[in-house]
């Protein structure tokens, strides 16, 4: 209770803070303004072998102010919420606008896009955790990965982090509005060697509440079951298969999309799916809703960067693109509203079938699964693929082997479009949540 007593005072004074700079901006003859601060402070802790490496307390965040004198704009940020700090940047913002060029499209977002009411969406769950606790979570993950298996012989380390923070927004329209915030994370990295092959890889896990959060026991004994699969990994013939890009990465799959669907894109005219809204762009059965709203998730937002309400959204329905993603800036050049998409996404739902990840390798039948991307070989203008890849050989719907040093290729176009199913081992670690994917044919380049 008095850790949400206290943040709370804390976003009333930042909005104080918020409400001077508005009013500053008023008496400099501004036509209007807006201002944002996002603050954070917490610990991170790293160690290697048990030892600590690093322990960092931070606080950190800054305040934000634009200032619009018709269509020119001046920005300034300063970390000092006193009176005179505010008034000293408001004042630099308007020098700065006064040697800038008109911009049409420029502007505080309208006031119907606003939220000025946001909902409650249960993010906030700090939580005490001293240096000592999280030296101890470290070294406990680093020996269950070294007890998991004699082949794990070093350590590249574990590491936790705890943070809670705030943001606060406001414009001249009247809107002050803010939240709190939190989020809790732990990795673990190791090392295997198996005759003349050496591997690493990891396992981690984040969320909002402490308690959430997966044992560190579990997190390192994954770290190295993940590590000791990829040992005597073997090349393969280059061939046109069946891919699965494995959960934890098949995320960034929607990645590129959002990239593509950008408004900022889409008005730059440097999109493979320009003018493609109302038109299939994936497989008919795939369907990506945008819920913002989600309680403890970790892209949840009541309102974006600018202060516009975020809402529930189907950017995917049945293959079908049904809109760009605008910030306000972008909507203007586009003759769109704002989507409320000012400092990214909000909780993807890539929607999947029945079948685990086994379930979907016996689908593929043969063909690569893909448990780690290399490189960054993607062209969103005109949507060409070619990455780096490594993972698992399957065959007769089973894993046979490690692959390493394959490049796996295509076009986002094709690779949407031939998506042949989504599995339900949906991944809930960041702003996209799906399973694991199988496209039913890319190009491989192996040996």
């Amino acid at each position: 209770m008095q850790q949400q007593s206290e943040i709370q005072r804390e976003i009333a004074e930042v909005k104080e803070a918020v409400s001077q700079v508005l009013a500053h901006a008023k008496r400099l003859g501004a036509s209007s303004a807006e201002a944002s601060m996002s603050r954070t402070r917490g610990l991170s802790v790293e160690t290697r072998h048990g030892e600590v490496e690093t322990v960092e307390f931070n606080q950190d965040g800054g305040l934000g102010i634009s200032l619009y004198f018709g269509q020119r704009k001046g920005s300034a940020s300063t970390a000092d919420l006193s009176p005179q700090a505010l008034e000293r940047a408001v004042a630099a913002a308007a020098d700065i606008a006064r040697y800038t060029s008109e911009d049409p499209h420029a502007g505080v977002a309208e006031a119907a896009w606003l939220e000025f009411n946001p909902p409650e969406l249960d993010l906030y769950y700090p939580d005490s955790i001293d240096t000592e606790q999280a030296i101890a979570l470290c070294a406990g993950a680093e020996d269950a990965a070294f007890a998991a298996d004699n082949r794990i012989t070093n350590s590249e380390g574990a590491s936790f982090s705890t943070h809670q923070g705030l943001k606060v927004y406001g414009n001249s329209h009247g809107q002050i509005v803010g939240y709190p915030s939190s989020r809790h994370s732990f990795s673990c990295v190791v090392i295997g060697e198996q005759d003349d092959d050496m591997q690493r890889d990891y396992s981690f896990t984040v969320a909002r509440r402490y308690a959430d959060l997966l044992d560190p026991k579990q997190i390192g004994r994954e770290a190295a079951l993940e590590t000791v699969a990829r040992l005597n990994a073997r090349k393969i013939p280059t061939q046109k298969v069946p891919v699965i890009f494995r959960a934890d990465i098949a995320s960034s799959l929607f990645g590129h999309l959002v990239s593509a669907i950008s408004g900022g894109s889409i008005y730059r005219k440097s999109s493979f799916l320009l003018n493609k809204v109302g038109q299939p762009i994936m497989a008919p059965h795939l369907t990506i809703l945008e819920q913002p709203h989600l309680k403890l998730a970790l892209a949840s937002s009541p309102f974006d960067a600018e202060g516009v309400k975020t809402r529930d959204l189907a950017v995917i329905e049945n293959g079908v693109l049904n809109t760009y993603l605008t910030t306000s800036y972008s909507a203007r050049k586009l003759n769109m509203a704002s989507t409320g998409h000012a400092g990214g996404i909000h909780n993807w739902l890539i929607n999947h079938g029945d079948a685990d990840l086994a379930g979907l390798c016996k689908q593929m039948g043969k063909g690569l699964l893909v448990t780690e991307l290399m490189g960054q070989g993607v062209n969103t203008v005109t949507g060409d693929y070619s990455r780096g890849a490594s993972g698992f050989w399957v065959e007769h719907g089973e894993i046979q082997f490690p692959v390493a040093e394959v490049t796996i290729a295509g076009n986002l176009a094709d690779m949407f479009m031939n998506i042949a199913a989504v599995a339900n081992d949906v991944d809930r670690r960041g702003g996209v949540l799906t399973g694991s994917v199988l496209i039913s044919q890319m190009q491989v380049a192996g040996s």
